[in-house]
């Protein structure tokens, strides 16, 4: 994932991403019997544990909140532990009506150690998140929506074409721009009002000074479809 993520970072022809479960669910979390035999991510002591999740799992938060291009989660099914905290790093998260989401670090007897803890009230808000981290019990897709943790919920089947078409909305839109936007949202959950506007002002006079921002009012005001290029 981190590889993947360098290359859309490089390539300005990505205007956006899917990230969905290969089977059934979307990421049914950690592995229990590796768990308990105190393998991979597990193994070793307090220290090493620590350190393990400083070099690993916790990569994927930071390259993920740093990534500019938007990102859609496609919740196909069931996602669990660090699979539910893998959709709140993605920007939008559409659902199946199978998804099931469930911050259930506690019923294995730990804590969400990939970001969840930072993720979750963001999305839902403290309480709620509150709720789903201490209880470790699971929420399905009409109360996710419900929550505001997804923004949309329809039928399984349907669910990579309404993926596939937000993204191509998304897509159709100035490459540029669409990174800005994002990274604008982003650092508006923590920065001062006047860091952000400081900060819009800077995209904005960048901004101006592109052929795609030339392009978007051409195509406007001659009534065609723009053709952006990413320049």
């Amino acid at each position: 994932m981190l590889a993947a993520c360098a290359r859309i970072r490089a390539d300005m022809s990505v205007r956006c991403v899917i990230i969905t479960g290969a089977g059934k669910g979307f990421s049914s979390g950690g592995n229990l019997k590796h768990m308990r035999d105190r393998v991979g991510i597990f193994a070793g002591d307090a220290a090493e544990i620590a350190e393990g999740y400083r070099q690993g799992i916790q990569r994927i938060p930071k390259t993920l909140w740093d990534l500019d291009v938007p990102v859609i989660a496609a919740v196909n099914g069931p996602a669990y532990g660090a699979g539910c905290d893998l959709t709140l790093m993605c920007d939008i998260r559409i659902a199946s009506e199978r998804a099931v989401f469930a911050e259930n670090f506690v019923k294995v007897g730990i804590i969400p150690g990939d970001g969840g803890a930072w993720l979750l009230p963001r999305a839902v808000g403290l309480s709620r998140a509150a709720e789903m981290s201490f209880t470790g019990e699971p929420i399905d897709a009409q109360t996710a929506l419900e929550w505001g943790l997804v923004s949309r919920v329809v039928p399984h089947d349907e669910l990579m074409p309404a993926a596939r078409d937000l993204a191509a909305r998304i897509a159709a839109n100035p490459p540029r721009q669409l990174r800005m936007a994002k990274r604008l949202l982003r650092e508006g959950l923590h920065a001062k009002i006047d860091t952000l506007l400081e900060l819009s002002a800077t995209f904005q006079g960048a901004s101006h000074q592109t052929a795609d921002h030339k392009e978007a009012v051409n195509a406007i005001l001659e009534k065609r479809a723009p053709n952006f290029t990413g320049e």
